[in-house]
C-alpha cells in the first residue's frame, strides 16, 4: 500500500469520524468510525463503522450514514486535495460484539459456579 493510500485512509478516518458526530440526522445514533480502506486507485472508500444500540437502532442508523454520503463526501473533499473524490461504501463493523461475546463465552469457562464442589 503507497504512503498516499495510508495517510488519505488515516485522514478520512479521522474528518468521517468528526462530521458524523455533527450531523442532525435523528436517525443517527452513536456512531464510532473504525477503519478506512481506500482502493489503490483512490476511487472508493471502505468505511467501517461500530454502532450501539438494538438491531432496529442500527438499521436507522446505517440509513442514515446512507443519506448522508454527499455531505461526508464533500466534507473529505473540503479538507484533503484530491482529482477525485472516493466513493463512500458504509459498513457495519461487528468486530467489538464478536469481542463481547466471546468475552462472555470464555467468562462462562471460567465460572467458579460450574466448577465441582471441593470435598474436605
Amino acid at each position: 500500500m503507497s504512503q498516499r493510500t495510508e495517510k488519505l485512509q488515516k485522514v478520512a478516518r479521522e474528518i468521517l469520524g468528526e462530521s458524523i458526530q455533527r450531523l442532525k440526522d435523528p436517525r443517527i445514533g452513536f456512531v464510532t468510525v473504525t477503519a478506512v480502506r481506500v482502493t489503490p486507485d483512490l476511487s472508493s472508500a471502505r468505511v467501517f463503522v461500530s454502532v450501539l444500540g438494538s438491531p432496529e437502532e442500527q438499521a436507522e442508523t446505517m440509513a442514515g450514514l446512507e443519506s448522508a454520503k454527499p455531505f461526508l463526501r464533500a466534507e473529505i473533499g473540503r479538507q484533503v486535495r484530491l482529482r477525485y473524490l472516493p466513493e463512500l461504501v458504509f459498513h457495519r463493523d461487528e468486530g467489538p460484539e464478536l469481542a463481547e461475546r466471546i468475552e462472555q463465552i470464555l467468562h462462562g469457562l471460567n465460572d467458579p459456579r460450574d466448577e465441582p464442589e471441593a470435598r474436605d
